[in-house]
C-alpha cells in the first residue's frame, strides 16, 4: 500500500515543505499505519496456522515465512535481513540469490538466538490472542518474530522515505513554476530508466529559457547533517539545487561549482527560487494572490488529470 501513496498524503506533506514547516510527522504517521498493518496481519496469520492445526515452531516459521513461493522482499524480511542488504552484499537482487541469503542469514540467527538463550537465564513467552483462539511462542520464536519485525519497521521507514522524496520531486517543481508564473513552455519532465531497479524510473525535471537552454533540477529533502546529498547533486550535471535544509557548507559548495540552490526551511525560503529564474533567464510572472495551496493544486491537476 506504501508504493501508492494517496495524492492527499502528498499534497500535504509538499505544502508544509514548501512552506518550511517540518514535514517529519506526516511522513511517520505513514510509516506508523503501514506497520501496525503489517503487525496485525503478522500475528493474525500466526493465530491462522494455529487454526488450521500447524505446530507453531521455527520450523515451522522457516517453511511457513521463507516459503519459495512469496515474494523475494516477503521472504528476506521474514528472515530478518532486507532486499536492500542483500544487494549490497552479493550485487544482485535475484530471486534465487534473495533466497539464498535469506536462508543464510535466518540459519545464523537461530544459531545466536540459542546460544544467547543458552548463556544466558532468559524466559520470554509471547501470546497472541485472536478471537477464541490463543497462541503461546516460546523464546526461540518470539525472539524469530520480534527480530522479523524490527526489520520490518527498518524496511518500511527506508522505503517510505525514499518514495516520498521521488513522488515529491516533480510535483515540487511544477508547484514553484505556478508560484511564479512559469508557463509550461519553460520547463519539462524526462522519465529516465534507474539501472538499479529492472521496472521503477526516475523523472528530471528541466527549466528552458527563450535561448532552449535546458537546465536540470535536483531536488533532496534531507537534513543539515546529511553533506553527502548536496554532493550528489555534482555528478548528474544539475544547474539548480532545492533542498529542505541545507548547511552553510552545502551553500559553499554549490556556490563554488555554479549550482543555484534554494533552501526551502528558511521563512519564505521558496521565494529565492525567483533568483533561480532571473539568474537562468527562465521567463516567468509572478502571481499576485495565488497561495502555496493553490499552486499545489494546479501542479497536481496538471500531472495527474
Amino acid at each position: 500500500m506504501y508504493q501508492s501513496l494517496e495524492v492527499n498524503v502528498l499534497k500535504s506533506v509538499l505544502e508544509k515543505v514548501i512552506k518550511g514547516n517540518d514535514y517529519r510527522s506526516e511522513v511517520l504517521s505513514i510509516i506508523n499505519a503501514q506497520f501496525l498493518e503489517f503487525v496485525i496481519d503478522f500475528f493474525k496469520r500466526i493465530v491462522d496456522a494455529k487454526l488450521e492445526g500447524r505446530k507453531i515452531g521455527v520450523d515451522w516459521y522457516k517453511s511457513y515465512f521463507l516459503n519459495r513461493n512469496l515474494p523475494k522482499e516477503e521472504i528476506a524480511v521474514n528472515a530478518g535481513i532486507n532486499v536492500k542488504t542483500i544487494n549490497n552484499i552479493y550485487g544482485t537482487t535475484k530471486k534465487e540469490i534473495v533466497i539464498e541469503a535469506a536462508e543464510k542469514n535466518y540459519e545464523s540467527l537461530l544459531s545466536m538466538i540459542e546460544s544467547l538463550v543458552s548463556n544466558e537465564d532468559v524466559n520470554i513467552t509471547l501470546t497472541i490472542k485472536f478471537r477464541d483462539v490463543s497462541v503461546d511462542l516460546d523464546v526461540n520464536e518470539s525472539l524469530v518474530l520480534i527480530n522479523t519485525l524490527a526489520v520490518k519497521r527498518a524496511q518500511l521507514r527506508g522505503s517510505i522515505w525514499s518514495l516520498i522524496g521521488k513522488r515529491l520531486e516533480v510535483p515540487l517543481m511544477v508547484s514553484l513554476c505556478k508560484l511564479f508564473g512559469v508557463s509550461e513552455k519553460y520547463y519539462e519532465t524526462k522519465f529516465v530508466r534507474d539501472k538499479a531497479k529492472p521496472v521503477d524510473r526516475e523523472v528530471d525535471f528541466y527549466l528552458i529559457n527563450d535561448k532552449s537552454e535546458k537546465f536540470r533540477c535536483e531536488v533532496k529533502l534531507m537534513g543539515k547533517g546529511n553533506p553527502e546529498s548536496a554532493d550528489s547533486v555534482f555528478p548528474r550535471n544539475s544547474k539548480v539545487f532545492i533542498a529542505d535544509t541545507l548547511s552553510e557548507q552545502n551553500k559553499n559548495q554549490l556556490d563554488q561549482e555554479g549550482i543555484l540552490w534554494v533552501e526551502l526551511r528558511q521563512k519564505d525560503g521558496y521565494k529565492r527560487f525567483r533568483l533561480v529564474l532571473e539568474k537562468l533567464g527562465i521567463p516567468f510572472n509572478e502571481k499576485k494572490g495565488i497561495s502555496i495551496d493553490e499552486a499545489i493544486e494546479e501542479a497536481f491537476k496538471e500531472l495527474y488529470s
